[in-house]
């Protein structure tokens, strides 16, 4: 029993890291990670490098007359010093476009009071554990549908196996039955029916078969491995242990934990929506040079520190607006919550009855088939000895074979209603 629940955890293991849909989940499992990082590093300081070159001719001037101003002025001192060292200057028209200038520049940009960014930090946080849940709902639903198809394959297998030994069985009636014809000692009916019996069996292995095909197809799909390759069978004789069985608690349930993310985003979405109310303080430092004719010296580089604050006051009610879509949308999540917790409760239940249901339908059939055991050996010995007749032992071996199968049918019937309820109160451990 313990071996058998060991290779059926491998089986799981094997499941769990090979199937694609989780693969594509974990993927974005990964992109929720790295916006995360990106929302951190918003509170990093941002350094940007710009540039800019102007080359310009035409537009508006500024007319200064310094030739009327100071021409005068330098005549009178060329006539006292006797020279000419004050040259006589034209007015000038100085355009204001800046011509071959450049102006290039590091800007440091560094966020002091910023409430969206917290908030934003703290909604990332989040969204990374609901994809975690959600991968995790994933990997337990796999693990139900592994967990099931592997005993609906043990199940399928142990009804051909039980065929064939009756198979076996009606064979060697076949040819006792023809043998005593030939001597006279019975009609032709007995070997008829021995006959008929014999190709209705093998009618039941190869549907029987079949069956096994399909089970062992679907369980290999599941597990992402050639649907032909073969699978290690168990042997499962006994129930699941009563000490084993899953209690009524659901506040596992990975679709409870997603909605309780849900509402905490939600919390946080509200928060963002009122961070308005406070203000944004930010500062900024700019460290460049600028100057004509590509000159670069001292006089040429500068710095420029400022801090800066922004605080929206009023915007027609959209803020007041998105508050409210918040709180409404965090009512219906309650609401939701409270829906699905009373229908995982009523599913665990029901899954509850039905194992109670299905652990009575294999004691029944365990009685039975004791009972249909004594009466075909009763039969086999009366028959022996001429007591009974063939179609009365025919009777004792179809009523032993059915419950035979019907107690292999029951038997894992049980174990994938307990599969049910593990996964109804998410009891089962995954790695």
């Amino acid at each position: 029993m313990t071996h058998a629940q060991s290779t059926l955890d491998n089986y799981i293991q094997q499941g769990i890291e090979s199937n694609q849909s989780i693969k594509q989940q974990s993927f974005i499992l990964e992109k929720s990670v790295y916006a995360l990082g990106e929302a951190k590093s918003m509170f990093l300081p941002n350094i940007t490098f710009s540039t800019t070159y102007t080359k310009a001719d035409g537009g508006r001037t500024i007319d200064f007359p310094t030739g009327d101003l100071l021409n005068g002025v330098y005549s009178t001192l060329n006539q006292l010093t006797g020279s000419s060292s004050f040259p006589q200057l034209q007015n000038q028209s100085i355009l204001l476009n800046p011509d071959n200038f450049y102006d290039a520049k590091f800007r440091i940009n560094q966020p002091i009071l910023n409430a969206e960014l917290g908030y934003n930090r703290k909604i990332k946080s989040k969204q990374i554990d609901l994809q975690k849940t959600e991968i995790l709902l994933y990997k337990r639903e796999l693990v139900k549908e592994i967990k099931t198809a592997y005993y609906n394959y043990l199940k399928a297998t142990n009804a051909t196996k039980i065929y064939q030994s009756y198979l076996t069985l009606v064979t060697e009636g076949e040819r006792v039955n023809k043998k005593l014809f030939e001597n006279g000692k019975i009609n032709r009916t007995a070997v008829i029916r021995s006959q008929n019996e014999v190709s209705k069996i093998n009618a039941s292995i190869i549907a029987s078969q079949k069956t096994e095909e399909s089970a062992q197809y679907y369980f290999n799909f599941l597990l992402n491995r050639p649907l032909t390759e073969s699978i290690v069978i168990d042997d499962i004789t006994t129930l699941p242990e009563e000490s084993q069985l899953p209690n009524d608690n659901i506040s596992n349930r990975e679709e409870l934990s997603k909605l309780k993310i849900s509402r905490d985003i939600n919390n946080d979405l509200t928060g963002l929506a009122k961070s308005y109310l406070i203000p944004k303080i930010g500062a900024s430092l700019d460290l460049g040079s600028q100057a004509f004719d590509w000159k670069f010296n001292q006089k040429t580089r500068y710095y420029l520190f400022g801090i800066s604050l922004e605080w929206n006051l009023f915007a027609f009610g959209k803020n007041t607006y998105r508050i409210k879509q918040s709180i409404a949308e965090q009512q219906a999540i309650t609401s939701q919550t409270d829906y699905v917790q009373q229908e995982l409760l009523t599913e665990l239940k029901v899954r509850q009855a039905n194992m109670e249901s299905a652990i009575a339908q294999y004691r029944a059939a365990q009685s039975q088939l004791k009972t249909s055991q004594t009466y075909y050996s009763d039969m086999s010995k009366l028959y022996k000895e001429g007591i009974k007749i063939y179609i009365e032992l025919l009777d004792a071996q179809n009523q032993w074979i059915d419950a035979q199968i019907k107690s292999n049918i029951t038997l894992f019937d049980t174990w994938i209603a307990y599969t049910a309820i593990e996964r109804a109160n998410a009891s089962f451990n995954i790695q």
